[in-house]
């Protein structure tokens, strides 16, 4: 009898215990295996609550590195524009120095904004080499950062580049077309410019350099200058007329002299920084002769197509970061989906339900009351009670 009221008096003591901290489970004891489960349950709940503050720190550089590549983008947009702008012969030397003035306050962005860190002071474009400020110098950028980009864990399995490395930004970019890039012998004496090149047969193309030789005004050589072959010999030329070889085709305006020479090199990466250079070298010296300013069309051409490249590779990289965007919020949606459901069952193992809660402990008082009532009246009892 004292066993059961004692343990009827631990069994009330227990439920007002739950109702007072709202918990089924005030001791691992009370119940080991489902303690276990929740413990474990928390455990996977911390992960994830951490997975959503990565997400949070990896969304807020991403933004930052999108942000920075569409001021690139508009910078290299206006630079395109000031290019087009500056191929007439009608500039005077003072509109020349105010292009040269608004293009190396441009330069001077495009390096800021490559330079850009994050809120703790980390340099998104270092790679891992965060504490290096990733592009110094003035008239020649080198790069101190590495090729890695820093990954950060947004799920049990999911990580996200958080930033991209500066060489695949602002330096890995394909100069010319994206296949070739054309170029004029400095030591022109002619009015020849050649824009551009195309690849128009990618089997047949060999990927060598190519040089167009004016052996007179009106007949040129086309020379392989990887083998030395003469690929075309004595070929007549009209200002404007296609000129097509070994997969390759271009075009020549102009009056070009005996001695002129165009070359037709595959693309090779050029940073960013060395074609606004390049532009800048353009700018500072005003041609006074008529091949002087084909030799600075022909630079101008080559340059619009180098801006060409390096703007469609910044937007590429923009895209990417969108990319990441995009996948860094449905792995955030998935896990607060996750997390809902963790905390739902943690919930249902330990919160308590106090409409049973209530039953309960009416039902144990009514059950101990009785029987300290009858404990009572058996400790009434006396000897002669039994006796009788």
């Amino acid at each position: 009898m004292a066993s059961d009221y004692t343990r009827k008096q631990a069994d009330v003591a227990l439920i007002q215990e739950q109702m007072a901290s709202g918990k089924k489970i005030i001791r691992p004891s009370d119940d080991p295996a489902v303690a276990v489960i929740s413990s474990n349950l928390k455990q996977t709940s911390s992960q994830y609550t951490q997975y959503d503050r990565n997400s949070t720190f990896a969304e807020a550089r991403l933004t930052m590195e999108e942000t920075a590549l569409a001021s690139v983008s508009n910078v290299l947009l206006r630079m395109k524009e000031l290019a087009l702008g500056v191929n007439n012969d009608t500039l005077s030397p003072n509109d020349d120095a105010a292009y040269l003035a608004e293009v190396k306050q441009q330069y001077l962005e495009i390096i800021d904004y490559a330079n850009i860190a994050d809120p703790n002071g980390d340099f998104l474009f270092a790679g891992n080499k965060v504490n290096n400020k990733p592009f110094v110098g003035n008239d020649t950028i080198s790069y101190t950062g590495d090729d890695e980009s820093i990954h950060i864990q947004i799920g049990s399995e999911r990580s996200v580049a958080s930033s991209d490395a500066g060489t695949d930004v602002f330096m890995k970019i394909r100069n010319g077309n994206g296949d070739v890039a054309v170029t004029a012998n400095p030591a022109n004496t002619g009015t020849g410019i050649a824009p551009t090149a195309e690849i128009t047969n990618r089997a047949s193309y060999s990927k060598d350099a190519y040089r167009i030789d004016f052996t007179s005004p009106t007949t040129f050589d086309v020379i392989n200058e990887s083998t030395g072959v003469t690929v075309l010999a004595a070929e007549p030329y009209k200002a404007g007329e296609n000129i097509a070889f070994e997969g390759l085709q271009t075009y020549i305006g102009g009056t070009p002299a005996a001695g002129d020479s165009f070359t037709i090199a595959p693309s090779t990466n050029q940073d960013v920084f060395t074609t606004v250079n390049n532009f800048i070298d353009i700018l500072t010296s005003a041609p006074t002769t008529d091949s002087a300013k084909a030799l600075r069309k022909q630079k101008l051409s080559g340059l619009v197509n180098d801006l060409d490249q390096a703007f469609e590779h910044i937007n590429s990289k923009r895209s990417e970061v969108g990319t990441r965007l995009v996948y860094l919020d449905n792995t955030r949606q998935e896990n607060e989906a996750i997390l809902h459901q963790i905390d739902k069952t943690v919930s249902g193992f330990e919160d308590l339900d106090y409409a049973d809660a209530v039953t309960r402990l009416e039902r144990q008082s009514t059950t101990l009351e009785a029987m300290q009532a009858t404990f009572a009246r058996i400790e009434s009892l006396s000897m002669f009670d039994y006796l009788r």
